[in-house]
Formats: structure tokens, C-alpha cells, sequence
């Protein structure tokens, strides 16, 4: 059978970024961690309208976000 087919294809996510989307329009937040597929974090958000935007996460509130995401996040 298929060996993980959630294995995204080996690039970035986001080939640009959308700056200043409202908080109150996400309704998702991913985080991609950096990795073989893409060297830099990436962050994906779902919006209210149903579309998905990616974020700065070099921006300093989207920094604050990843960053109380990452401290609750506790490896099993």
C-alpha cells in the first residue's frame, strides 16, 4: 500500500506572503517547521472567507503567535 501519503511535496508552501491579515479573520493557524522540503518556517493561515494565506513569520505578531504555539507544544 501507500507509504505516507500526507509526505507533502518537497518544496515550499508559500511562495509569497500576505501581510496584514485581521486575527479575527483566521480561523486556523499552521505552522510548517522548517525542514528538508523548505528552509524556512512557514505559516499558513485559513481565513473566514475559506481561503488560505501565508504569513510573515518573520512579522512580529505572527513571531508572537508561532511563539506561543511552539511553548504549549509538548512532544509526546
Amino acid at each position: 500500500g501507500p507509504v505516507a501519503a500526507v509526505v507533502r511535496e518537497l518544496r515550499c508552501v508559500c511562495l509569497s506572503t500576505t501581510p496584514g491579515v485581521h486575527p479575527k479573520m483566521v480561523t486556523n493557524l499552521q505552522v510548517i517547521a522548517a525542514g528538508p522540503q523548505c528552509s524556512k518556517v512557514e505559516v499558513v493561515a485559513s481565513l473566514k472567507n475559506g481561503k488560505e494565506v501565508c504569513l510573515d513569520p518573520e512579522a512580529p505578531l505572527i513571531k508572537k503567535i508561532v511563539q506561543k504555539i511552539l511553548d504549549g507544544y509538548l512532544p509526546l
